[in-house]
């Protein structure tokens, strides 16, 4: 939750990371509350019980969640995904706007790559952003896997996608707390 926090108020793209990772971290605990506190309660704010019985809640309302929108076994929050909603119209008016000149040069280098990315990740119907996404994920989880194979067949276009990612959340938090409009010829 603290760090869900923290995350949502720097970085939006960070934020939807970590509560995918969290997903599945609860999924592997199987939403016990025991192995929920002595996981990833307990570790975190030791000796504070309040802060403690907060992130267990927390975390408990999240695999609650998950349950209500039945994804207990795979699937990301509703959440997450209208939050990447958000982003990709925020990527097609940075195809038009002004304040869009940089983002479009990344994007253009990644958009070539794009047909071999919905292949590899097997999703033909996302939008680009949300593809965008999925990579960044699952070249996360090939990692901490330690699958090579996997892990390599997306590694040379993860250094086109981050740095997608990384402008259209520094653009969507300056847009956030009113300090770009994107719009706008001149925001220097």
């Amino acid at each position: 939750m603290y760090i869900a926090q923290a995350k949502r108020k720097e970085n939006i793209a960070e934020y939807i990371l970590y509560l995918w990772q969290l997903e599945d971290l609860l999924r592997a605990l199987r939403f016990s509350p025991e192995a929920i506190w002595s996981q990833l309660v307990a570790p975190q704010i030791p000796g504070d019980e309040e802060r403690q019985n907060n992130l267990l809640m927390w975390y408990m309302d999240v695999g609650s969640l998950l349950r209500e929108e039945g994804k207990e076994k795979t699937g990301h929050l509703d959440h997450t995904l209208h939050l990447i909603g958000d982003l990709n119209n925020l990527h097609e008016q940075l195809l038009q706007a002004p304040a869009g000149e940089h983002y479009r040069e990344l994007y253009a280098r990644l958009q070539p790559e794009l047909p071999r990315l919905r292949q590899l990740i097997g999703r033909q119907e996302i939008s680009d952003t949300e593809l965008a996404f999925r990579t960044l994920y699952a070249a996360m989880l090939y990692r901490m896997k330690g699958d090579k194979t996997k892990e390599s067949s997306i590694s040379d276009v993860i250094e086109l996608v981050s740095p997608v990612i990384g402008e259209l959340a520094r653009i969507f938090h300056l847009a956030e707390i009113g300090e770009l409009d994107i719009w706008e010829r001149d925001n220097g």
